[in-house]
């Protein structure tokens, strides 16, 4: 498979030059398990950041236990997963290269001006 243009399945949310931002959808539900991943350079290196937003059915869970392990290990552990088609899962891995590669020509190209 070849990645497209524009890309089935990922959405491009913002592009400051040295940072860009993507939307990417679950195939199975919609928005509850959707991500959200900011490619950025900075002075040091390229960093890629993904964002899920965590949902519980806290109501159901036992109160106490979710309670005690907040008190004792000072977090509660929730997963996160995405469901992908085949061609989104490509042109997912070919933005994520394109975007790291972009943000940090922006950044040298920025540098090459400042100096």
């Amino acid at each position: 498979m070849t990645p497209e243009t524009p890309a089935v399945g990922i959405l491009k949310r913002n592009d400051w030059g040295d940072t860009k931002m993507y939307h990417i959808p679950c195939s199975c539900c919609g928005e509850d398990c959707a991500h959200n991943v900011w490619v950025e350079a900075d002075n040091h290196s390229v960093t890629v950041t993904t964002h899920t937003q965590q949902k519980s059915k806290f109501w159901s869970m036992n109160r106490f236990k979710i309670i005690w392990r907040l008190l004792t290990k000072g977090y509660i552990e929730y997963e996160a997963s995405i469901i992908m088609t085949e061609q989104q899962t490509v042109n997912y891995a070919n933005a994520l290269l394109d975007a790291v590669k972009d943000v940090k020509e922006f950044k040298q190209a920025k540098n090459a001006k400042a100096n």
